[in-house]
């Protein structure tokens, strides 16, 4: 079954933020990762509102954990932390 990423993303500092959008699109492609949804237009229905949210599909729930656990990927989330304020889910398809 696929595995997808859901994450919520609030930006504090834009131009900070994207050391992690240059790292993050490698390191996801690197484990066959497709971007469904980036941002984009949303309406908040329930709970804390974020400003991007993100939804990225991987061919098995493993691949998905693989990449966010992948050195690549770890590079990446560390140029997040401070600039942005994140939550990230794994789910497995239906």
């Amino acid at each position: 079954m696929k595995g997808y990423w859901l994450a919520h993303v609030t930006v504090h500092d834009a131009e900070q933020y994207q050391r992690y959008t240059a790292l993050a699109p490698q390191a996801i492609a690197a484990y066959d990762g497709k971007l469904l949804a980036r941002g984009g237009r949303y309406q908040q229905l329930e709970g804390e509102e974020r400003q991007r949210h993100v939804v990225i599909e991987f061919p098995s729930f493993d691949a998905a954990l693989e990449c966010y656990h992948s050195d690549a990927y770890q590079q990446a989330a560390a140029q997040r932390k401070g600039v942005a304020t994140a939550e990230v889910a794994i789910v497995e398809g239906a």
